[in-house]
């Protein structure tokens, strides 16, 4: 499965859930307000988007409505509140991980 993770920019959750998630599935990850932002073809390639927010996902629907409605988009709920890789994120992706998959 094709799983791609996305954020607000792609520091912190998203890549970290890329990183975390790679043995087990082919990961991707993206922000939608960085100096590249998420694009259709990502969208596309994806068979799950994960996002970390209900606000991202709204986004993705204005910005890319095609694939939006193509696509199960999920949202974990996890806060912007992580540093890349910290211990306490690791634990919220996995915990929600074992809910989605």
């Amino acid at each position: 499965m094709k799983v791609l993770f996305i954020c607000n920019q792609n520091q912190n959750r998203s890549i970290t859930a890329e990183n975390l998630f790679k043995g087990v599935y082919t990961t991707r990850s993206a922000g939608l307000y960085n100096q590249e932002p998420v694009t259709k073809e990502e969208l596309s390639w994806a068979d799950l988007v994960i996002v970390m927010e209900d606000e991202q996902r709204e986004e993705i629907a204005h910005r890319f409505p095609k694939q939006y409605l193509q696509k199960k988009i999920i949202s974990w709920n996890v806060p912007d509140i992580y540093k890349k890789e910290d211990p306490s994120l690791i634990k919220a992706l996995e915990q929600k991980a074992k809910k989605s998959f």
